[in-house]
């Protein structure tokens, strides 16, 4: 090779350099130096010893039943949230992708909740469901259609908690879910449907046999997507409950920050780290393993 292919084969390398520096500094940097964390009982003082106990931490975590009830609780998030999403943002572009006139409003109002700020709608949703001062919902439940004589403690019970954040949870992530879904909708072929209509197919039956067969490897790779979110699910629940009340609404994600922060147990949090990420790699791998005769058949 020449000095002067050389040095033209290098171009695209050092268009590269910056951005795989600030990647090293800031992301593979912090995911080597957490699991260096997770192998050791660390001490934040310089005047304290940091023990090397190899993978204690993660063992710790079978016999942990706060962990336990954590991931439960995770997956049970993101089930419901998950399949919340995505038949609601499934619906809405069906919908929207029939609408003639407005449909770019409509995308719009959809899309607004998700380009908001987690923190603005999180707090947003305490006061909803707020129930001393009474919040909105219990001001619309007792005091303007009187179906209930008092008003319901949304954030103090776990399963009245779990109900407003299942709620903003799956109102913040349908849009996201429906512009997907539009986008490859009107992807599918025209003639596709056109014949349908020829051979006496109704509405339904095309949806019901074209579009969402069409549709399935799309919709799996937001499965995907959504699930992986699911998963990460943090600052609704901290901002809301804050895991509470008695961490019956503690998800994997507010139970490392309260080991990490409040107990100061960093080894212990960085190890919770790591196993959610494996979890979440096992899970998105079993969701590939589903699309791929999906987009064969396709």
């Amino acid at each position: 090779m020449t000095l002067r292919r050389f040095r033209k084969s290098l171009v695209p390398y050092l268009f590269l350099l910056p951005g795989l520096a600030f990647m090293a500094v800031w992301l593979v940097y912090p995911m080597l130096r957490a699991l260096q964390i997770s192998l050791y009982d660390w001490k934040l003082m310089p005047n304290q010893v940091s023990l090397f106990i190899g993978i204690d931490n993660y063992l710790k975590s079978a016999a942990d039943p706060l962990f336990w009830t954590a991931l439960q609780d995770t997956a049970l998030y993101a089930v419901v949230t998950v399949i919340g999403q995505l038949l609601l943002g499934v619906v809405v572009a069906l919908l929207i992708d029939r609408v003639l006139h407005g449909r770019i409003v409509f995308r719009v109002l959809y899309y607004l909740p998700v380009v908001t700020s987690w923190v603005v709608v999180s707090l947003l949703f305490k006061y909803l469901f707020n129930s001393s001062p009474a919040g909105l919902i219990n001001y619309l439940l007792v005091d303007v259609l009187k179906v209930l004589s008092d008003p319901i403690p949304w954030l103090n019970q776990a399963n009245s908690a779990w109900v407003a954040i299942y709620t903003l949870g799956i109102w913040k992530g349908v849009g996201w879910t429906m512009v997907i879904i539009l986008a490859a909708l009107q992807a599918i072929p025209e003639e596709c449907l056109s014949a349908a209509a020829i051979d006496g197919a109704s509405e339904w039956q095309s949806v019901i046999h074209i579009t969402l067969p069409l549709l399935l490897p799309t919709i799996i790779l937001v499965l995907i997507m959504l699930t992986i979110g699911a998963f990460q699910v943090f600052i609704p629940v901290s901002l809301v409950t804050g895991g509470g009340p008695l961490h019956r609404t503690e998800v994997l994600l507010t139970y490392m920050y309260d080991q990490a922060f409040t107990d100061l147990n960093y080894g212990y949090s960085s190890a919770i780290s790591y196993l959610l990420a494996a979890i979440v790699f096992v899970i998105s791998q079993l969701q590939l393993r589903l699309r791929q005769p999906a987009v064969l058949d396709a």
